[in-house]
């Protein structure tokens, strides 16, 4: 794989992408860009960065009573829930809270949240917090996940998204392939760099990349 690229956000300069080039394999596409999002989800001032840029995108009108944290986002979620509060954004819940939490994967990859989790859901307002989206499968997986359970989605959010929107929600994303112009997402039947014979580099998800 080739070096890092850094990708500073107009807006925020403190928030920086790095990305990598090269044939990257997740659970629905291939992707020419590695997108490693480990220090913004792990080292404190990159997190809280990233909370205070995503809680911009939201109005005080806005309800929110628990973000419900994708790829590894807690960190960045409980950030986003103390700026969302500093804000004015109002909670429903009796404890004028928020709630930070994730679902369980399944043995056959569904989501779920457990019975003792489910109340954080149920009947809340709740806001999707995603590292990245590439085709927006996994946005939409926690959107069901959110409705089966009895919750209403509030809003999306992400650090990258290369979708606009998933269903009638917009994902309120840092940076977008317009960041990332020459960024490319296939089907694993349809790929590209498959075709061209370029060997897979990493398979990768939300918590990282193992080498091949």
């Amino acid at each position: 794989m080739e070096s890092y690229k850094k990708i500073t956000s107009a807006t925020y300069p403190d928030v920086v992408l790095r990305v990598i080039p090269g044939h990257f394999v997740t659970a629905n596409s291939h992707i020419n860009y590695y997108i490693d999002m480990s220090l913004m989800k792990a080292r404190q001032s990159e997190a809280n960065a990233i909370a205070k840029a995503l809680a911009d995108r939201y109005r005080s009108s806005t309800i929110i009573d628990t973000i419900v944290c994708m790829d590894g986002c807690e960190v960045i979620g409980a950030y986003l829930a103390n700026y969302l509060t500093e804000a004015g954004i109002v909670s429903m819940n009796a404890h004028k809270t928020i709630y930070i939490t994730s679902p369980e994967f399944a043995m056959n990859g569904q989501l779920l949240f457990r019975e003792n989790m489910q109340p954080m859901i149920r009947d809340k307002h709740v806001l999707v917090l995603m590292a990245s989206a590439s085709t927006g499968k996994t946005v939409s997986s926690a959107i069901d996940v959110i409705h089966y359970y009895g919750g209403r989605v509030a809003g999306v959010s992400a650090i990258f998204s290369a979708a606009s929107k998933v269903y009638d929600f917009p994902i309120n994303a840092l940076f977008t392939t317009a960041d990332i112009p020459d960024y490319h997402t296939y089907s694993p039947s349809s790929c590209n760099l498959c075709n061209e014979g370029k060997p897979v580099d990493a398979i990768v998800n939300g918590y990282g990349y193992s080498r091949v």
